[in-house]
């Protein structure tokens, strides 16, 4: 099992959710919505006549464990939905897992995701 981490523009989550449940059926998925920068480094703004460029960008980080054979046409996904080509788009991070515990029924392993 696979641990997927992606960081991703906020605007590209609900078109990824729904690729991803139609393509994959995934039952569940974590999501946060986090500040940062990578090479984009802010995009500058004009606040009340100034100019202000923020240094930390709204992103979205979500996460889903997977069995072996479908991280490659997952992550194949993510990067179709979330590419635009520009500074931004973000990053996807792959972990093993060890195992997976569901609490309420007590399942293990691909059966508890």
């Amino acid at each position: 099992m696979k641990k997927i981490e992606a960081i991703i523009r906020q605007e590209k989550l609900e078109e990824l959710k729904l690729a991803l449940d139609n393509d994959f059926q995934i039952s569940g998925m974590t999501v946060t919505q986090v500040l940062g920068h990578g090479n984009q480094k802010g995009v500058a703004e004009f606040v009340r006549g100034q100019k202000v460029i923020p240094t930390l960008l709204p992103k979205i980080v979500f996460w889903l464990v997977v069995d072996d054979a479908q991280v490659e046409s997952i992550t194949d996904k993510i990067i179709e939905i979330c590419h635009t080509g520009e500074v931004g788009d973000g990053k996807i991070f792959l972990y093993n897992v060890e195992e997976v515990i569901r609490i309420r029924t007590k399942e293990r392993g691909t059966d508890a995701i």
